[in-house]
Parts: C-alpha cells; sequence; structure tokens
C-alpha cells in the first residue's frame, strides 16, 4: 500500500508540505456565526490563476491552523471548494484539493458509523463526538476543471465528510445536540486564545523556515504557515 495518495493518486514520494503552501499566504480563518459559514457555497465555475492562488492560500491557512481540511468559506470565500491533508486509520497521507465536491449517498447497510472526537477550525480549542460514516466517496473537479474521485476510510473518510458539510452551509455543531453544542462553545471560549497564539508561532516559524530557503510565499509578513502536517480531524486540530 502507497504511504501517499495526492488528488486521489498514489505518489511515491511527497514532502511534509504540500507545494501550494510554500506559494500561499495566510488567510483570516472565519469562525462558526459568521453568515459565509451557515449557508451553501456557490459552485466554482471559472477555472484559472485566481482559482490556483485561493487554493494555494487555503493549504497554507490550513497548515498555520494545524487543521487537516479547510474549506473556502473558511478563509471567507464563498465557493464549494476545500484542500485536505490528512491520514486515515492506516497511517497513509492524502493530499489534494476538490472544487465542487458532492459526496456519495452510501447504502446504510453497508457502512458502519464511527462516534469519535471532531474539531473545526472555525470552532477553535473544541473537540467533540460527531457520528460519521467510517467509509466516504467525494466526486468533484481538480482546478482544471477535470473530473476527480476520492475516498477515504476512517479519520479521512470523517475529513471528507466535515468539509463537504463546509460548502453545503454546515458545521459540524450543526450536528451536535443542543447540550453538547453549548458544552463545545464553552470549550471553544476557554481555549481560543490559546489556540490563536499558537497559530501565530506556527505562522512565524514557518515564514522564517521558507525565507532561509528562498521559498517563502507571494507576501510573507510573519504570517505564514505551520511547521508540519495536519494530524487528522478526529483530533484537536479539526478542519
Amino acid at each position: 500500500m502507497p504511504s501517499v495518495f495526492v488528488q486521489g493518486r498514489p505518489t511515491a514520494a511527497y514532502p511534509p508540505l504540500a507545494p501550494e503552501a510554500r506559494r500561499g499566504s495566510v488567510r483570516r480563518v472565519t469562525e462558526a456565526g459568521e453568515e459565509v459559514l451557515h449557508k451553501p457555497c456557490r459552485d466554482v465555475t471559472e477555472f484559472g490563476p485566481d482559482l490556483a492562488a485561493l487554493i494555494d492560500d487555503m493549504f497554507r491557512t490550513m497548515y498555520v491552523a494545524e487543521g487537516c481540511g479547510l474549506a473556502a468559506n473558511q478563509v471567507g470565500v464563498d465557493l464549494r471548494l476545500f484542500v485536505y491533508d490528512c491520514p486515515d486509520d492506516d497511517g497513509v497521507r492524502h493530499v489534494g484539493h476538490i472544487v465542487n465536491p458532492v459526496l456519495d449517498a452510501l447504502d446504510p447497510a453497508g457502512r458502519r458509523l464511527l462516534d469519535e472526537g471532531e474539531g473545526c477550525l472555525s470552532v477553535p480549542g473544541a473537540v467533540m463526538a460527531v457520528p460519521r460514516p467510517d467509509r466516504a466517496v467525494v466526486r468533484g473537479l481538480d482546478k482544471d476543471g477535470e473530473p476527480l474521485v476520492v475516498e477515504g476510510t476512517g479519520y479521512f473518510a470523517r475529513c471528507l465528510a466535515h468539509e463537504t458539510d463546509h460548502v453545503n452551509g454546515q458545521v459540524y455543531l450543526d450536528r451536535l445536540s443542543a447540550r453538547d453544542r453549548k458544552r463545545a462553545l464553552r470549550q471553544s471560549a476557554d481555549r481560543r486564545d490559546e489556540v490563536f497564539a499558537r497559530r501565530a508561532a506556527n505562522a512565524e516559524a514557518l515564514a522564517e523556515a521558507l525565507a532561509e530557503t528562498g521559498t517563502g510565499s507571494r507576501s510573507d509578513t510573519g504570517t505564514g504557515a505551520g511547521t508540519g502536517t495536519a494530524t487528522g480531524t478526529g483530533t484537536a486540530t479539526g478542519s
């Protein structure tokens, strides 16, 4: 079994940071309650350099926030698009982006629900158990408009479902009971400052590292990305 899949295809080797992150710049991560997160996103209809630049920025923002996935509306852009760098339960790394994603409806008889911890970069610091299928299939396009199918199991399936929820205007809080939703918001309020401080430290560290290698972003100003890959939706990192 290959150890890395990029855009759903096995890859012999891949750097710790996706190349897109080296080109990108960090954007502000939107938070639950902002309108852009709570309405369905628009389909992407234009493919070109602007879309590619957005993907670059999203990768960099995802790494600085220690996430395993990030949707466009999480950086304030009302488009059906997400990026990911996420392991599955077997330790296989999955990296890529999906434009206009659609999550396949799986036969209930052939799936298993896993009730495991899930976080979200737009609810900083909170982790709650959310039931998700142990398998996911997402169909969409790549940045050039070519058809794309990505399949995942375990944590990666959770990531794919979570990000597709985002482009449909849902956050994971919407899948919680009223009581658990309040608990998640309390967790976030308690940990928000700590999370933001860690993101700032990650930003500075990677901006400096890339400056040393001459591969900084379009506008490195101490707000670059984190220094490692994501660790999975089922952890505090979220997506």
